[in-house]
């Protein structure tokens, strides 16, 4: 990965020159959770500006971080990162809890992100993966390798987001998505069996077959409803 992204701000700094003003990994290579089945690497590119010209000067990286089966580059100015910080404060504030900055300027260390609508967007996030969860299963009860793969993808979205949910009551939640559960299981009172399940096979601990996608799907969605319960209490 390390090469990989090596590559990349040379391709970045190459195309832009002192329009780029920064490249920052964030998401979970950057805090050492990496999953490379599952997961993806995140690279937020920071520029003065960003207009046709800097977008044409993109197409090739893009398709060519694309090819590698990375998610596609995040495309931001400067003066966008502080003036959408309250607009995006989840998505800012899991930037800021763990990022590392591979080229030039530190704009996320500094960035005051804005509180008036976290609460409301964590929530949101919360019911609207929960609703889009029951949504796909109900087509797979009868398919459970797709039923499977359906909750070993949102695994780490909801650990990402309850992550978030113990920042709104105060606690520092850590980095790994296995930490965050353990935490998790004792201020939200949820069983976290299922999720460490899921997370075992994301890491190769276990087998997938090991891992009953149909045993799994009722305590998973009630300790994601639990947590929307008590995200206030």
């Amino acid at each position: 990965m390390e090469k990989l992204l090596s590559q990349l701000v040379e391709k970045l700094q190459k195309a832009y020159g002192e329009r780029l003003i920064s490249v920052v990994l964030y998401g979970s290579a950057a805090c050492g959770d990496h999953q490379p089945k599952f997961s993806d690497i995140n690279v937020l590119c920071v520029f003065e500006a960003i207009g046709p010209r800097e977008l044409a000067a993109c197409e090739e990286i893009s398709r060519w971080w694309r090819e590698r089966g990375n998610a596609s580059l995040m495309l931001i100015t400067e003066s966008e990162v502080s003036e959408s910080a309250e607009c995006f404060a989840v998505e800012f504030t899991g930037i800021q809890h763990c990022y590392r900055l591979l080229y030039g300027k530190d704009v996320i260390s500094g960035l005051a992100i804005g509180r008036r609508f976290y609460r409301a967007q964590v929530e949101r996030e919360l019911r609207a993966k929960l609703l889009r969860l029951r949504q796909k299963a109900a087509g797979m009860m009868s398919q459970p390798d797709l039923l499977r793969r359906l909750l070993l993808d949102s695994v780490s979205t909801f650990c990402v987001l309850f992550g978030h949910a113990l920042a709104l009551r105060g606690v520092d939640a850590p980095q790994t998505k296995r930490e965050v559960m353990a935490v998790a299981r004792e201020h939200f009172r949820i069983d976290a069996a299922p999720f460490e399940k899921l997370l075992d096979v994301r890491e190769g601990r276990i087998k997938p077959r090991e891992a009953d996608p149909l045993a799994l799907l009722g305590p998973y969605l009630e300790g994601v409803g639990a947590v929307i319960g008590r995200m206030e209490r």
